[in-house]
This record gives C-alpha cells, structure tokens and sequence, in this order.
C-alpha cells in the first residue's frame, strides 16, 4: 500500500503544525469552505472563529470515552480543543486560542476525530 499523494491526502491524514508557524486564522469564507469536509454535526460560529460538535449518549460512559478519546488525539497532535461532558453529552470546541480564530489545525483534529468516532 502506497501512501497518498498531497493532493490525495484528507484533512484526517495531516498532522497540525505549531501555531508559532501557521502566520494568520482562516477567513470567514475559508472556514465554511471546510465545513464540507466535517461531519454534518459540526458548526461554525457566527463569527467563523470557532467549530462545535455535540455528541449525544444514553448514558455517562461513552461521553467520558469520547473526552478521553478527544484529549489522546489532541496530545498527539498538540492542538486541545475545549471539552465538555456530562450524562448523555461531549461538547468539543475548537479554535486556535493564540490566534484568536480558526486555522487548518482545528479542521485536522474535527477530521480526524470524525474518523476515530465514526
């Protein structure tokens, strides 16, 4: 098996970069032009600077899996989105809080945590 091609590659096959490296946030338009690469679940805030997804559970364990599933790729990838859990729900935000918007980052770790979860 070969690996793909740059052009070939999903948001789910990248790694995140530093923020230190990245230079600026996505704009408004590029934002929602990456929204069709997520899960249908995910949404964009009014003002494109952060994604949201909602996972909903008929119980306790599975939010707490997911969370934890969310911290592990989030370590890996150095990029942590901000997580809420409780009976029955996982809330994940992400945003690049240094940069005080949204970057390919955030869209990297949506993409791959669509793929762990699904």
């Amino acid at each position: 098996m070969t690996s793909p091609s740059i052009e070939e590659k999903t948001l789910a096959d990248m790694t995140c970069e530093p923020c230190q490296g990245i230079g600026g946030t996505l704009s408004a338009e590029e934002a929602t032009a990456q929204m069709s690469s997520l899960h249908e679940d995910w949404t964009l805030n009014d003002a494109a600077t952060a994604i949201t997804r909602t996972l909903r559970f008929k119980g306790f364990a599975k939010a707490v899996y997911t969370a934890n599933v969310a911290a592990f790729l989030a370590d890996q990838q150095g990029h942590h989105p901000d997580v809420s859990f409780g009976w029955g729900y996982c809330t994940l935000v992400f945003t690049s809080h240094e940069l005080g918007g949204l970057t390919g980052n955030d869209f990297i770790c949506a993409a791959k945590l669509d793929k762990l979860l699904s």
